[in-house]
């Protein structure tokens, strides 16, 4: 884990006997192993605790069924390689602006006014309704 190796675990071990002695070396390293296992336990419950808060499971699952998805995507592909695949279909919209009539050419040698284009919609007007709401109410 720590890139320790046996030799430096018995080197360690051979200087924990000399400093502690024969008689306090069994309980000291009964209390050692024992704050290890606490601090172990500590952690791996504080990384559940994250993983559970952020919903770390939804999203390795959301994951892997999006990694599937895609790898069935391409075997599709590769298995139909004549089938097209389906193109979106846009949505219909209708024109905003009325299509205008083309404009006839004068006849050469006679001189004319530029023709203005009108727009219909702004030139027809229609009468309001006499009990229109949206109106105020006339005076008696």
């Amino acid at each position: 884990m720590f890139g320790i190796s046996f030799t430096e675990l018995l080197l360690v071990g051979l200087v924990a006997l000399l400093v502690l002695g024969p008689e306090r070396l069994p309980g000291a390293a009964r209390t050692a192993g024992l704050w290890i296992g606490r601090l172990k336990r500590s952690f791996n419950a504080i990384k559940q605790e994250v993983e559970r808060e952020i919903g770390a499971d939804d999203i390795r699952r959301q994951l892997h069924n999006e990694h599937i998805l895609s790898l069935e995507q391409e075997a599709r592909k590769i298995l139909n390689p004549t089938q097209q695949e389906p193109t979106p279909v846009a949505p219909a919209v209708e024109p905003t602006i009325a299509p205008q009539a083309p404009v006839a050419e004068p006849a050469p040698g006679l001189a004319t006014e530029p023709v203005k284009a009108v727009d219909s919609a702004s030139t027809v007007t229609t009468p309001a309704a006499p009990n229109d709401p949206t109106l105020p109410p006339r005076a008696p």
